[in-house]
């Protein structure tokens, strides 16, 4: 309890942006340089540091994989100087390391903050993944609902037609026949090749995006950050897990996880008030990516919290190293 009463997203918001600008700062000079490992690693080296200096005692429950499989910022992981309240984080250091390698747009620097255990631990398994922006009733759409029902309740809900509506898809083969029921609507599709928690994020600035609905399968803890995002942006998401194997099923039980068929919501996944940074590395829909100017660098940060609904956007202008 007592870590729960002193979490002040107010006053650690501001950490939080920097360390999502400084992440997405150590990345600049591999922007379209082809390599994808050198950048992930150069923003979870970064992202970790930053952690590191913030007054808090955290715990990495979203991350980048199994202790065994990541360097750094492993699920489990404990961040922070240990001084502060105790803390969930989940985490993508470098959203889109493809997109950065190949200077795509929407490769962002993500990291969401709770109090402790207000986050799902959701282990690195595939997520059916559906979210809508801000406005609707609840229960408008469903899992359980075809691809095809989903947009004619929306394009209701909206008043308008379905061909009026467009739904973000990770371009993927396995939805290849979500994709043909999709268009079979009249309903337009934004294809992304990789980045599902800004294609989820898109949801919540239809006017801004242009994006209605995303839908399809990801990765289920990118499921949980973008549940963190919509917490503060308004906005579904429901996601129900999926298993390949008995592997994966005892990494859910590992994680606690007992109800394998569960739906959860936003406030299932995201159970508390939490605070969410995103850079921007590459432009996008979203957020601008980092400008090299002579002598700086110029990020764009999202900065949020779920408790006021603040959405903030900063421009940081800093100085190049050497």
């Amino acid at each position: 309890m007592p870590d729960r009463i002193d979490f002040n997203d107010r006053m650690l918001s501001l950490g939080l942006a920097r360390v999502a600008e400084q992440a997405a700062i150590a990345t600049v000079d591999l922007v379209g340089r082809g390599d994808e490992k050198a950048a992930d690693q150069a923003a979870v080296n970064a992202m970790r540091e930053q952690l590191n200096l913030l007054d808090i005692k955290g715990v990495v429950v979203i991350g980048e994989g199994e202790r065994d499989e990541a360097p750094m910022l492993f699920i489990g992981e404990e961040v922070g100087n240990g001084n502060g309240p105790g803390v969930d984080i989940a985490l993508d250091p470098l959203e889109g390391t493809t997109l950065t390698a190949k200077d795509m747009p929407n490769a962002l620097t993500v990291i969401a903050m709770g109090p402790r255990g207000s986050m799902l631990h959701a282990p690195d398994v595939y997520m059916d993944k559906l979210a809508i922006g801000p406005g609707y009733p609840e229960g408008v759409v469903s899992l359980d609902m075809p691809p095809a029902a989903r947009i004619a309740e929306l394009a209701k809900a909206k008043g308008c037609e379905p061909r009026d509506i467009t739904v973000c898809v990770l371009e993927r083969p396995r939805h290849a026949d979500m994709i043909d029921e999709i268009r079979s609507t009249g309903a337009s599709i934004r294809l992304i090749t990789d980045g599902d928690v800004a294609g989820v994020m898109h949801c919540a600035e239809p006017g801004q995006t242009g994006i209605d609905m995303y839908m399809g399968t990801g990765g289920a803890p990118e499921g949980v950050l973008a549940a963190a995002a919509l917490k503060c942006m308004g906005g579904q998401i429901f996601g129900r897990l999926l298993f390949r194997n008995d592997d994966e099923k005892s990494r859910a039980a590992k994680a606690g996880i007992a109800d394998l068929d569960r739906v959860y919501s936003r406030d299932d996944m995201v159970t508390q008030d939490v605070i969410f940074a995103a850079t921007g590395v590459t432009s996008g829909s979203l957020l601008p990516g980092i400008k090299r100017e002579v002598g700086y660098y110029t990020t764009e940060t999202l900065l949020m919290r779920s408790k006021t609904g603040s959405v903030r956007r900063m421009t940081y202008r800093n100085p190049r190293q050497g």
